[in-house]
């Protein structure tokens, strides 16, 4: 969940995976570089290129990761996570679980009971 002031993704991540099974991993991009836990792209060294094979595990790392990324834009064209909440923060929790539920509806992943 989203938290007032600017924090880097990999302290939101290390401060909340805390309720998750110690061996369980996780994929990311190359914001959580460093992380144990995350499977994260190679970047290229400077001035040097990556090989073949890494450039092919990064573009399957991408393909694995690009459902998540379609899931990110749908929320962020709410608008709620992509700019400035002005509202009480109080309500920012509610507000954002709404939108997750929206899309959640929109992808038809939300399965409702008969």
């Amino acid at each position: 969940m989203g938290k007032p002031g600017p924090k880097s993704d990999i302290n939101l991540f290390r401060e909340g995976h805390k309720g998750f099974d110690p061996n369980q991993r996780f994929k990311g991009d190359k914001a959580y570089e460093g992380e144990l836990s995350i499977k994260t792209p190679t970047k290229k060294p400077k001035k040097q290129e990556l090989s073949l094979e890494q450039k092919e595990k990064n573009k399957e790392l991408a393909s694995e990761r690009i459902f998540v990324e379609h899931l990110i834009r749908f929320v962020k064209i709410f608008r709620v996570a992509s700019e400035r909440f002005r509202l009480n923060p109080r309500k920012y929790e509610q507000v954002i679980m709404t939108i997750c539920g929206l899309v959640r509806l929109r992808i038809e992943a939300l399965v409702l009971p008969k």
